[in-house]
């Protein structure tokens, strides 16, 4: 008991701005274009709910109190919001930052109600002549002449420019990168990234190399070997891409979260990374690379473009040199040198697979091995039948 000598105050104070503050917290990072905003939304109105029920006693006289509370049911009526169902924690020991996608699990992790799966990452890549990975890990080899989205959705544009590598082929390969960074927030605003070939910046197009207010540095540009490897890191997105130059083109990789990736229009359909190559495009036979269509020659009126020539067993020997696993690489690795005689492209493959295995985010799909044809990892007995092949497929691409 307490003995007061006049008016007598209970100290305990009404704590709604709390609740407030709380409630602002956990709904910060959601998103209205992801699928899971309102059911998210929806729990924290609850746990915001139940915040003010806690404190209703002490309460009672706060006009910001009552205010709070027919907000809430105004806003649980507009959202379609049930009054029993999971509720987040309104008093949270995490402090969520906004610019960086991968404290989403963890905020959601202190929010309590049903688990949250962990963040599901997804990784395309495009390298050599020009080889496509996709979202889906599908492996494609494609002509795709002149400018192609790879990515196009809500938060992120990447399109690639290929060209002819050797006069009277169809082989192409990639000579221009640009990536649209669009507008997130109060995270960055929208930043252009384009490299050529012998023009690879380290800088966006407005000179900056970074993006975000302050010290936040939600979006940054890394250059890790001048002039020929750059990193982009958008902590904002959880996304992280690399851009090498190896000889006279371009590869890129890219890992970003599923959810994102999914987050496009209908009419941001055509997109590499996600659906492949039209199959018009197509040089490959479903995602393989047979060795005979590995054996076209070109003529030798292609002078432009001087290079030792290479036959099958040479080509093998060079590119075993750099990747001992006879997996999906290797062979595009095979296919580039009997395609161009360029033994850049054996860099270029070898780089493809390091990128691999630094941004994808299952290791028991690194290696990408071809099922069958003469393409596929089987003894000597079927590489020298593919070997015999060749002078019958010359003309495939002539």
């Amino acid at each position: 008991s307490v003995l007061c000598l006049g008016d007598c105050q209970l100290q305990t104070s009404c704590r709604i701005q709390k609740c407030t503050t709380d409630f602002v917290s956990l709904t910060s990072y959601l998103n209205s274009t992801l699928e899971d905003f309102d059911s998210e939304f929806c729990k924290a109105l609850r746990g915001y709910s139940a915040c003010t029920y806690r404190n209703s006693k002490v309460c009672r006289g706060n006009l910001d109190y009552h205010s709070v509370v027919l907000g809430i049911s105004d806003l649980m009526r507009q959202r379609n919001c049930s009054k029993d169902g999971p509720t987040s924690s309104t008093n949270p020991e995490f402090t969520h930052d906004p610019c960086d996608y991968s404290g989403h699990t963890e905020a959601r992790k202190h929010q309590g109600g049903e688990k949250t799966p962990p963040t599901s990452y997804l990784f395309c890549g495009l390298f050599g002549d020009p080889h496509l990975r996709t979202f889906k890990d599908h492996f494609q080899t494609c002509k795709v002449e002149g400018a192609w989205p790879l990515i196009d959705n809500n938060y992120l544009s990447v399109q690639v420019t290929n060209v002819p590598v050797v006069p009277g082929s169809s082989a192409t390969a990639t000579n221009k990168i640009t990536i649209i960074f669009k507008s997130y927030q109060d995270c960055t605003d929208q930043k252009v990234y384009q490299a050529v070939t012998d023009d690879l910046p380290a800088a966006f197009v407005d000179g900056t190399t970074s993006g975000g207010d302050g010290n936040t540095k939600s979006l940054r540009i890394v250059e890790k070997v001048s002039g020929k490897y750059v990193e982009m890191h958008a902590r904002y997105i959880g996304t992280t891409v690399y851009i090498r130059q190896l000889g006279h083109y371009l590869t890129l990789a890219i890992r970003m979260p599923r959810e994102l990736v999914m987050a496009y229009e209908e009419s941001q359909d055509l997109q590499l990374c996600v659906n492949g190559c039209p199959s018009s495009e197509r040089i490959d036979d479903s995602g393989h690379l047979p060795l005979p269509v590995m054996g076209q020659l070109v003529p030798q009126s292609a002078a432009a473009h001087p290079r030792s020539v290479y036959t099958l067993e040479t080509a093998t020997t060079k590119c075993h040199e750099k990747m001992l696993v006879k997996d999906i690489y290797f062979y595009s690795c095979v296919f580039d040198l009997l395609t161009t005689g360029d033994a850049n492209f054996t860099a270029a493959a070898h780089s493809a697979l390091q990128d691999v295995e630094a941004l994808h985010p299952r290791k028991e799909h690194w290696h990408i091995f071809p099922s069958s044809g003469c393409g596929g990892v089987g003894g000597g007995s079927k590489f020298s039948v593919c070997l015999g092949l060749v002078c019958l497929i010359l003309v495939v691409f002539l």
